[in-house]
């Protein structure tokens, strides 16, 4: 499935779903036997976009009376804030993310959120320190006096980049921090108007494939030194090797470190119909192939790694069935 497709599953009913959804949460319209669910994805230049957009298809197919409908958001934080305030069901969010949450610590210091659910850890999200070639820079050592794009205020991105470049020795105070969005990110280096991006998303990405296609980039690589140093500190990291070829024109294998994409419930999902959606989306991983190549790293298998909240009841019977 290309994202045209997925535009497409989007824009059916969207209007009439998402305001339904909004008024009746999960708990549908019992009139008609209509299950309204609103999931929240991220922007359209990543993966969030695509998978989320897969995974409503596959709800809407699979679960009788089911409308579900994903729409294009701030990514992981505004997820959870969404989450919250119950404006949408479901949502794809980094492991760390749900961790601030739950905790209470970094953009949620003292603004705990509860009631949030894990339904699957879906695919490693990638720490991506990208640039040109032709910048010469070659390790994130290198950054300091550079234009840095570290993600938008409060991100989660920018969480990662502020960690590892600790990490490193390397502060704000030491880089021409610019704190913009992902997509933004992209523009800005393929512009020349920074000299690094950073992303945090499942490889290959389609904004950095964008840049590659024009410009030959490189990725830094996150050392094993500093990576150690930062798992010691953030266990929901963990060690990842960018393939050689992943993006055109760079043939060279990356270490680097991860998080992992989740798929989280608020509230209004109960255990049944938690265990409903596990069930259809784990019984329709080709759909999820189709829409992203990400989907090929989604397994059962790998389902519950990096799970850092507590799992919704239906999800974890189902993940207990032999």
């Amino acid at each position: 499935m290309n994202i045209s497709t997925v535009k497409k599953i989007f824009a059916a009913g969207a209007v009439l779903v998402f305001s339904a959804a909004l008024l009746t949460g999960c708990g549908g319209d019992s009139a008609s036997g209509k299950k309204f669910l609103n999931i929240g994805t991220g922007g359209t230049a990543g993966t969030y976009y695509p998978i989320g957009g897969a995974i409503a298809e596959i709800l809407n197919k699979e679960i009788p009376g089911m409308n579900a409908s994903a729409q294009s958001t701030g990514a992981s934080v505004a997820n959870i804030n969404m989450l919250r305030d119950k404006a949408i069901d479901l949502a794809t969010v980094q492991n760390d993310i749900t961790y601030y949450a739950v905790t209470g610590t970094e953009m949620f210091d003292g603004k705990k959120v509860d009631g949030l659910q894990g339904i699957a850890s879906l695919y490693p999200e990638t720490c991506q320190f990208v640039t040109l070639q032709s910048s010469g820079i070659k390790s994130i050592a290198d950054l300091k006096g550079k234009r840095v794009a570290v993600g938008a205020a409060g991100s989660g991105v920018e969480a990662n980049v502020r960690q590892i470049l600790a990490a490193y020795g390397v502060s704000y105070n030491d880089i021409d921090a610019q704190f913009l969005s992902f997509a933004e990110g992209a523009s800005a280096l393929k512009d020349g108007n920074v000299d690094v991006a950073v992303l945090t998303a499942g490889y290959p990405t389609a904004s950095v494939q964008d840049i590659a296609s024009q410009n030959p980039v490189r990725l830094l690589p996150v050392e094993d030194k500093a990576a150690d140093a930062l798992i010691a500190k953030y266990p929901f990291y963990t060690k990842t090797t960018i393939p050689a070829g992943t993006y055109g024109g760079f043939n060279e294998d990356i270490p680097s470190v991860s998080v992992m994409a989740m798929l989280v419930a608020g509230p209004s999902v109960d255990a049944d119909m938690g265990y409903s959606i596990t069930k259809a989306i784990f019984s329709n991983l080709d759909r999820l192939q189709a829409a992203h190549a990400v989907g090929k790293q989604i397994t059962k298998a790998t389902a519950e790694d990096g799970m850092s909240l507590p799992m919704n009841a239906g999800a974890e019977k189902y993940f207990n069935e032999k």
